[in-house]
């Protein structure tokens, strides 16, 4: 990040009043050539004035030395400047101050106000020593000189130290302008790649989300059916041979249907992330690849052929060869769907199903499923399991009504589950038909 005018400071402090040790060297430095300067100045004004020499040197040496707070208090030098003028010293000093006053942040008809009692100072100064100077013979030059020395003399000792204060000032404010800006936009964009690196964790974990919601489906009901006709071979397999050999076959139908559904969903993950590799490998910034792997997981998952309303009947057919009682009731006009809406309606009615196996085994099963206007609904209510229904202890991961209320409500549903006053369980959904 670029330093900003208070780290500067603070990082190369000098002295007092001074930003930086280098601009105290170079006052300090100014302030002796002028102390100098007016001192050797002060010497024929003395003379001139009657006074002893070595006090005029002294009041040179303490007006030149003024020019020290030139920064803290420019002001104070060209006013001491403007007072030292009848006096023809203080060139210096003159200069530098109106240099330091013209770039400095007052106000300009200060500026204004100082350069012109310093130009009309000068002015008449120049024009009284010249024409004393011709009047006593040293300048025989004509009239026209004195005001023309004047003139020049005073516009050469104001306008170009005021000109260039100016710019200088004006420069300076540019530059501290720009660096403000530098720092706010850099400052905006680490915010920006702060966000960009929030949104693509959180678009990371929702695919996650959605990836274990996935995985979640297509295991749990599938496997759950296999172990309720596995406990049901081990039943029946020196009693009835005949059925034992259907329920072997069940388990095998539904465990290759299980790993088919498996491998589809390992390739939309392999697929997922050789697309995160390529991009990465293309030097796009942290924050783009989560935010695109988790777009491009996204439409792989929804591109996948996944389960449709007409493979209801199937599901609960499979159901009702494990031994669970139900029937499915569907009101309406039948009509296609979204995909989406279709594959969510299947997954809640197999979850429901997967529940009922789990926890209610045996228990009479009611599936309804309802086409209206603009949604559809579907509804799956068991009674309470019989009390010598045998139980599979099929194991719980709490799940699977988390994830189908993640599904219908990402969809703009509603999804109520809940017990019912006969001490079996509800499970209710409705999803937009757009």
């Amino acid at each position: 990040m670029t330093t900003t005018g208070e780290d500067h400071v603070a990082a190369r402090g000098g002295p007092w009043w001074w930003a930086r040790r280098r601009s105290a060297v170079l006052d300090v430095g100014l302030a002796v050539v002028s102390a100098l300067e007016c001192g050797l100045e002060g010497i024929p004004f003395a003379r001139a004035a009657g006074v002893p020499v070595a006090a005029g040197v002294v009041f040179g040496l303490l007006a030149g030395s003024v020019l020290v707070v030139r920064r803290q208090w420019p002001i104070a030098v060209v006013l001491v400047a403007i007072a030292v003028t009848p006096a023809q010293m203080g060139f210096l000093m003159g200069i530098v101050g109106l240099y330091t006053l013209a770039a400095s942040e007052l106000p300009r008809r200060i500026i204004a106000s100082l350069a012109g009692m310093s130009l009309v100072g000068t002015l008449i100064v120049t024009f009284v020593r010249v024409r004393q100077g011709m009047g006593r013979g040293d300048l025989d030059l004509g009239d026209w000189f004195v005001p023309f020395a004047a003139i020049t003399t005073s516009l050469g000792l104001t306008a170009p130290p005021v000109l260039l204060g100016l710019y200088v000032g004006a420069r300076r404010r540019l530059m501290e302008s720009l660096r403000e800006r530098a720092d706010s936009l850099e400052r905006e964009l680490q915010l920006l790649a702060e966000r960009a690196e929030e949104r693509a964790e959180w678009a990371r974990n929702e695919e996650r989300t959605r990836i274990a919601r996935e995985m979640h489906d297509v295991v749990a009901h599938r496997v759950s059916l296999m172990v309720v006709h596995a406990a049901a071979l081990q039943a029946v397999a020196r009693k009835d041979p005949e059925k034992a050999v259907r329920n072997a076959a069940l388990v095998g139908d539904m465990g290759r249907q299980a790993l088919t559904e498996l491998r589809e969903m390992l390739g939309v993950l392999r697929s997922g992330g050789e697309a995160v590799e390529r991009r990465a490998s293309a030097s796009v910034p942290l924050a783009a690849v989560g935010v695109a792997a988790a777009v491009a997981a996204s439409r792989a998952v929804e591109e996948e052929s996944g389960p449709c309303l007409s493979e209801l009947e199937e599901l609960i057919g499979q159901s009702a060869a494990a031994g669970m009682v139900v029937d499915l009731s569907v009101e309406g006009e039948v009509r296609s769907y979204a995909p989406e809406v279709e594959q969510t309606a299947y997954r809640v009615v197999q979850e429901a199903l997967t529940n009922v196996h789990k926890h209610a085994a045996g228990a009479k099963t009611h599936v309804r499923l309802a086409h209206r206007v603009s949604e559809i609904a579907m509804q799956v209510e068991n009674g309470p399991p019989p009390e010598a229904a045998s139980s599979a202890r099929l194991p719980s991961g709490g799940n699977g009504l988390v994830g189908m209320k993640e599904r219908v409500a990402a969809l703009g549903g509603v999804f109520v589950s809940g017990p019912t006053e006969a001490g079996g369980f509800r499970v209710s959904a409705v999803i937009p038909a757009a």
